[in-house]
């Protein structure tokens, strides 16, 4: 028998504002150092959410909002910071 494999999305596990906010955490957590796991939530996070609203509300293009957080976007910290408020999330320090 064949085996088949699929490929994993984190978007088919953040169906609750719950979910997106320990994902987004584990991030920030985990993140190297470079943005990359962060830019690659707030990605998916945004995927799960639907980019055209998240882009409305942030006032990005869609397809800006696409580039900037793609694997190999550098958005500035201000559109880090649009596309956050946009999903509702605020960026403390501990």
């Amino acid at each position: 028998m064949k085996e088949k494999f699929t490929r994993w999305d984190p978007v088919d596990h953040l169906h609750t504002e719950t979910n997106q906010v320990a994902y987004l955490n584990a991030c920030l957590e985990e993140d190297p150092g470079d943005g990359s796991l962060v830019r690659a939530a707030l990605g998916d996070i945004a995927r799960a959410r639907g980019m055209s609203s998240v882009s409305r509300a942030a006032g990005i293009s869609r397809e800006g909002l696409y580039r900037a957080l793609a694997t190999d976007g550098n958005p500035e910290f201000a559109t880090v910071m649009r596309v956050m408020r946009a999903l509702g999330f605020h960026l403390r320090a501990a």
